[in-house]
């Protein structure tokens, strides 16, 4: 599934070819990607591109049409899901399996959505539906501070692992990024979350941080589906420490890397960089 390194590489590469064009047509092939009624986002997914902006794993992009005025603008909401593809291509070029939604440029281009397993969602919304959408979300990742980082895993007894994962207190970190982290910060994933203590929370808050800028110069991972918006895949999967790395030797100790499910999902973690520590809770004095 993309995560920040990902969807961070498709906004800046949109950024670079179609910021300030205008998408003249939409045409919409499979209304099942589509949050609301696909004839009103039709109508609505037209103006000049203005402005585009992530948070967590989701891409906006601000649109305007008619007169310059803030009350115009509509935002095209992307989240990639799973297998979804953005694109930029010739209007000519042939138009690929899977292709569910086409914006098309006056300048002769095409923004395209693809998505294979068709999980990921496209959303035309004002602003005002865009702020509620990103308030639900926790900071995005990059930008969370230490103070922010230490006071949301105060009293938190779930997992590390999971509690990287709750998009609700950090946005955009996904299950790659989660184990490379992890593993940068040499803490097991089945730590309790209010129990790391403040060295090693800063250690982990660093290398959420590292991994992540790190995962976006190499314009992400690909594993299956994900691309950039030339079609190339991201390169950062040569550097993956312990993820899907089951049973091979780790690059930094040599043992096995072994895997383990949290919470529904695959963990791996590398049993002698990463020992699962046994923190008992302190005992409350007797009264009396």
């Amino acid at each position: 599934m993309p995560e920040l390194p990902e969807v961070e590489t498709v906004r800046r590469g949109l950024e670079a070819r179609v910021l300030g064009h205008r998408i003249v047509a939409t045409e919409v092939d499979h209304p099942q990607v589509i949050v609301g009624p696909p004839h009103l986002f039709q109508r609505n997914v037209r103006g000049v591109i203005r402005r585009l902006e992530r948070k967590g794993k989701a891409i906006a992009i601000e649109l305007r049409s008619g007169a310059d005025s803030a009350k115009s603008a509509r935002y095209l909401l992307v989240r990639l899901g799973m297998t979804g593809q953005v694109t930029v291509v010739p209007r000519e070029h042939p138009v690929e399996a899977h292709t569910h939604v086409r914006l098309a440029l006056e300048n002769g281009e095409e923004i395209r959505y693809r998505d294979i397993r068709r999980f990921g969602r496209l959303r035309c919304c004002t602003s005002h539906e865009l702020e509620s959408i990103f308030s639900g979300l926790g900071p995005d990742a990059p930008a969370m501070t230490n103070d922010e980082f230490l006071t949301a895993l105060k009293g938190r007894r779930t997992p590390i692992k999971s509690w990287l994962l709750n998009q609700s207190r950090l946005a955009g970190v996904g299950n790659i990024y989660a184990d490379e982290a992890l593993f940068e910060a040499r803490i097991h994933p089945l730590t309790e979350a209010g129990r790391l203590s403040r060295r090693e929370a800063l250690a982990l808050h660093r290398a959420v941080e590292t991994v992540l800028r790190r995962a976006i110069a190499l314009q992400g991972t690909s594993l299956r589906d994900y691309v950039d918006i030339e079609g190339n895949p991201g390169r950062f999967q040569a550097s993956l420490k312990v993820y899907q790395r089951t049973g091979e030797r780790c690059r930094r100790c040599g043992a096995k890397i072994r895997r383990v499910v949290i919470g529904g999902r695959s963990s791996h973690f590398c049993p002698r960089c990463q020992p699962r520590l046994r923190r008992s809770r302190p005992k409350s004095r007797a009264k009396g």
